[in-house]
């Protein structure tokens, strides 16, 4: 297993996210992530922040071994023993800490990568440094599957928002499993579909809701637990992540997560979001569609 970040080329334009007034263009849907979250309001005051001492970040733990972290993926237990033994036989774990682009955009795309523990952004940037996010991914989320089955260039940077696990599976491993399992291939295709439905969802949100039901939207994506099977009632992810996901600034969001929570379809605590009602958080903003 691998255990280093991958960092970005020095000419690599920086990935600042667009202003509010431009982030009605963007695709994008939030995303969770399992880290436990601490008490207390849901971001500490911009004052305490700065009066705090400087955090150094304890050191990770080392990595569970492949079959562990394989075998918490529902796709990889419905897999023949000899097909398991292939994807942890050629199949590699890394660990990139926030900040680190694990996959180049326009690289050949040699693996088709799952998220065993953090959280990722699928965003692309122009030469003046400007993004559009087009998904998060946290645990349990598997991605990068359609640019695998073309063998293609990568049409997105895959970039960690917090510390990641992430694992690797090699294409051609990936070609086997579809030629070869039927489970396998049945996966995939559930998980085209479901893609799809989340893309065409976000282009919706994006071009007629307000940022308040956007932000409600991008949260109730997060539960399509064919997508991201780990996702709880709680997300433990900070405003400025959020922003970064949804692309609107940290202090916009605070207003939005601010008026969620005034109507009783979510509660929030120190860097952490818990959905109260899941349903009526879903239909948030469907009024002006």
């Amino acid at each position: 297993m691998h255990d280093h970040p991958v960092a970005p080329p020095e000419t690599a334009a920086p990935h600042a996210e667009p202003p509010d007034d431009q982030s009605a263009d963007l695709t994008v849907s939030a995303v969770t992530t399992v880290a436990p979250a601490g008490p207390g309001a849901f971001d500490a005051p911009d004052s305490a922040v700065a009066a705090a001492a400087p955090i150094v970040p304890a050191e990770p733990a080392p990595l569970p071994d492949l079959a562990t972290m394989f075998g918490q993926c529902a796709w990889f237990r419905a897999l023949a023993p000899e097909h398991q033994a292939l994807v942890l036989a050629q199949s590699h774990a890394e660990r990139h800490e926030a900040g680190d682009v694990i996959a180049q955009r326009l690289a050949p795309s040699e693996y088709w990568i799952g998220v065993h523990r953090g959280l990722l952004k699928l965003a692309i940037f122009n030469a003046s440094g400007r993004g559009c996010t087009f998904s998060g991914v946290p645990s349990g989320g598997w991605f990068g599957e359609g640019s695998v089955i073309k063998r293609e260039l990568r049409k997105y940077e895959v970039v960690a928002v917090q510390r990641s696990t992430v694992l690797m599976v090699p294409v051609d491993t990936f070609h086997a499993l579809l030629d070869t399992s039927l489970p396998f291939t049945r996966f995939v295709i559930h998980q085209l579909n479901n893609r799809m439905g989340e893309f065409i969802a976000s282009i919706q949100n994006s071009r007629l809701l307000d940022v308040d039901a956007r932000v409600a939207q991008s949260l109730a994506q997060l539960f399509n637990a064919a997508l991201y099977p780990d996702t709880g009632p709680s997300l433990a992810i900070s405003q400025e992540e959020l922003g970064m996901l949804v692309g609107v600034s940290r202090q916009r969001i605070n207003q939005a997560l601010q008026q969620l929570e005034k109507r009783g379809v979510l509660r929030l605590a120190y860097n952490q979001i818990e959905v109260v009602d899941l349903a009526a958080l879903a239909r948030v903003g469907m009024e002006q569609i």
